[in-house]
């Protein structure tokens, strides 16, 4: 057995960590809310002005029209997805590319503290993603078997 399966063998199911699994998927789902409902809604995330490099960023994406409400829409909808619990193992694996495409954002925008809030949002969703390893480790196996 693996280091990875004996300490998912060890925790899972044990009510501290069930508790801190619920934790985590609560702040995560909560810290989509705000930016999805901006977004969804069709209202500009930053009162940054465009000679700024991050006011710049941002009113190119609400120029581009829906997709600006495709982003909040899908924000909202892991964020629901991630309270629901039938769910929530979809929510951890669509939750993933879209906070690591926030955390490349924030990083190469030279944004000041955001790296370091999504980048622990993106433990926080790898931790989510180990709390089901056993149905990633079928969908692994699934797609190396070939």
């Amino acid at each position: 057995m693996s280091f990875i399966e004996s300490t998912h063998q060890r925790i899972y199911g044990k009510k501290l960590f069930v508790l801190f699994t619920w934790f985590t998927r609560i702040l995560l789902a909560f810290a989509f809310v705000p930016s999805g409902l901006k977004k969804l809604l069709g209202e500009r995330f930053t009162i940054l002005g465009v000679d700024n490099p991050v006011g710049f960023f941002f009113e190119a994406l609400y120029q581009a029209g829906w997709y600006w409400n495709f982003l909040g829409f899908m924000q909202l909808l892991v964020a629901l997805l991630l309270l629901i619990p039938r769910t929530t193992f979809l929510a951890a694996l669509m939750y993933l590319p879209i906070i690591i495409n926030i955390l490349v954002i924030v990083i190469a925008m030279h944004f000041r503290g955001t790296p370091i809030i999504a980048g622990l949002m993106l433990l926080a969703n790898i931790y989510l993603l180990f709390w089901d390893y056993k149905k990633v480790k079928q969908i692994v196996s699934v797609i190396f078997e070939r």
